[in-house]
């Protein structure tokens, strides 16, 4: 019976491959790779010819039992476009099949674009909680910050060089334009920059100049000292609530656990911006 590692490849740069994964590359019977075309440039340039199969989030629902009856006769490794599988990917369903089916996981550690944007933010790294993608939807996304924003945490998400400018007034919006934020880009590679500094003036930055590449986002965690909302924040996330369909009776009630407010106060506010 054979094993499943769990392989984290570059994020940009090849000289981040490690000496155990390439060995467990080459030693493998099969390489699962999210997109074969991509993962063949990494086995090429290190000369690793292991048998390839893809297994994506398209194909895995035929591919996972293919992959488990390899496993039977040899070791699998599982490998991304790049960085850690299992990390907002598909590959966490073939782990999680490996292990019910009794076999024996192997994680390496390894290159990981979500660590790597935490440590290199500035930002405490002591507790973090990670998103995974923004929604696309601007309601969908107001709705998520607005849950968010009392947390304590520092917050790390992935997000879409295109979405940028629109995410961050978001964040400027629901959280305040002074909640911190630090932009990684191309992390590794030639252009890489962390963009470091308040919500308000990232937004303005990026929305006279998006960025290319990987985009990785962290979000400073609430201050304690600042639980209390403005009245500005307050609208902000009232009026959005109220035009997703929110009655405002609802919309009040829980943004009043979220800023710090009395229920009545965010009726009475939803009333008076209502009028005007």
């Amino acid at each position: 019976m054979g094993k499943l590692y769990i392989v984290p490849t570059p994020i940009g740069n090849l000289e981040d491959m490690t000496l155990r994964a390439l060995r467990v590359l080459r030693e493998a019977s099969q390489i699962a790779a999210e997109d074969t075309r991509t993962s063949r440039v990494l086995t090429k340039h290190f000369d690793i010819d292991t048998p390839m199969t893809s297994y994506h989030e398209h194909n895995k629902r035929s591919k996972l039992e293919d992959i488990l009856a390899a496993l039977a006769t040899g070791d699998v490794a599982l490998i991304s476009d790049a960085g850690t599988p299992g990390i907002s990917d598909p590959g966490f369903e073939l782990i999680a099949a490996a292990i019910e089916g009794g076999f024996e996981v192997v994680p390496l550690p390894g290159a990981c674009a979500l660590t790597t944007a935490l440590v290199g933010s500035g930002l405490a790294s002591d507790r973090f909680l990670y998103l995974g993608f923004l929604p696309r939807k601007p309601t969908a996304l107001r709705e998520l910050l607005t849950g968010l924003s009392a947390r304590g945490e520092t917050l790390v998400a992935y997000e879409s060089p295109y979405r940028l400018a629109q995410t961050l007034a978001a964040i400027a919006e629901v959280m305040g334009g002074e909640r911190r934020v630090c932009v990684a880009r191309e992390m590794s590679k030639k252009y890489e920059r962390f963009y470091r500094g308040a919500a308000g003036e990232l937004s303005d930055y990026f929305a006279a100049d998006n960025p290319r590449g990987e985009v990785t986002l962290v979000i400073a965690g609430a201050d304690p000292a600042a639980a209390t909302w403005s009245e500005e924040q307050v609208r902000h996330v009232l009026l959005d609530r109220l035009g997703a369909g929110d009655s405002l009776s609802a919309a009040a009630r829980d943004i009043a656990k979220l800023a710090g407010w009395k229920k009545n106060a965010v009726y009475q506010l939803g009333l008076r911006s209502s009028s005007n």
